[in-house]
């Protein structure tokens, strides 16, 4: 028998949490009628919800054995509910997807069919068109992931999402890499391993709302380059040199104008440019030094990526003992 565990991260999903479960039964069975060895877990990662996804999970856990929840003490975000459900699953076989139904349980018999022979690690999907979204958020991104792969040893596939189908294996080498400050679109290409890509259309909500605005994905993206790149600090150094011969040129040829035409140096607006020009150079350099030395002091911390107050059995016990 093989286990499949299906990770469901969760953060105020209470209308769409119904029609998710609906939908994952239909595509279970199907999956246990082609392939009768497989048994399954759903395990839910409620990510501190303000509204009754928890309630949800707990009445989910009591009518169905295979449901299991992990709810978090408060917020922590999508990552650390990822990382929450790799790391406290069972499976043989591991799947991360969203409760919106933007990640289609549909796809899930032929990513497994991809991954049970052995000859990939993991079946991902991408999305080959953004319907749905902004312009702007659809410019953004493409900027970001072209940027990425310019300045990253790391490759990021353009449109790959967090809907992953991934071997035992595979899901060990993600949880060997311990760091506070994750990315994990960037960590599940850094482990390597074989992938598949299935592209689609891109699938909007089934209910609810994002929880992900504009200024959280950009903030997303930031932490992805300063998870996997170098770059920002190279180009602190450059903009460095460049300002130092700037000045130097400058000095020419105030000196120039000064011994050989005899001109005037103009010193208050010669003095004010300069200031301005280096003091803002050095912010941004200071502020780029900032942002990777900020990374490094929360990881010499060590605080646990999250923390649980309540999981199924916690819930299961307290119900029995309560009746």
């Amino acid at each position: 028998m093989s286990l499949l565990s299906i990770i469901v991260p969760c953060y105020n999903e209470e209308a769409v949490l119904p029609l998710f479960y609906e939908e994952i039964q239909k595509v279970m069975q199907q999956m246990k009628d082609e392939h009768s060895h497989l048994t399954f877990e759903l395990l839910f990662i409620d990510d501190g919800s303000k509204d009754k996804t928890l309630q949800i999970l707990r009445e989910m856990s009591l009518h169905d054995e295979k449901v299991r929840f992990i709810s978090f003490s408060r917020n922590f975000g999508k990552e650390a509910g990822m990382y929450a459900g790799l790391e406290n699953c069972k499976g043989d076989y591991v799947v991360v997807m969203d409760a919106d139904l933007q990640h289609p349980p549909a796809f899930l018999p032929q990513m497994y069919n991809y991954v049970k022979d052995g000859e990939y690690d993991c079946a991902t999907t991408r999305r080959i068109s953004r319907k749905g979204e902004s312009k702007i958020r659809s410019a953004f991104a493409r900027t970001f992931y072209k940027l990425m792969n310019k300045i990253s040893h790391t490759e990021i596939v353009d449109g790959a999402q967090d809907f992953r189908f991934m071997t035992r294996q595979m899901v060990d080498g993600i949880l060997s890499m311990k760091e506070y400050n994750r990315f994990s679109k960037g960590i599940f290409s850094w482990v390597g391993f074989k992938v598949r890509y299935i592209e689609y259309e891109n699938v909007e909500r089934a209910a609810g709302t994002t929880a992900w605005s504009f200024w959280g994905l950009f903030r997303y993206s930031l932490e992805g380059i300063f998870a996997f790149s170098t770059a920002p600090l190279a180009l602190a150094s450059l903009l460095g040199i460049f300002s130092c011969l700037v000045a130097f040129i400058m000095c020419i040829v105030i000196i120039v104008k000064t011994l050989v035409f005899g001109e005037p140096v103009a010193g208050f607006p010669t003095i004010m440019c300069v200031i301005f020009l280096l003091g803002g150079l050095q912010l941004f350099c200071i502020g780029i030094l900032g942002q990777y030395l900020s990374k490094t002091y929360l990881e010499c911390k060590q605080r646990p990526i999250y923390l649980m107050r309540e999981n199924e059995e916690i819930y299961r016990n307290r119900n029995k003992h309560n009746s």
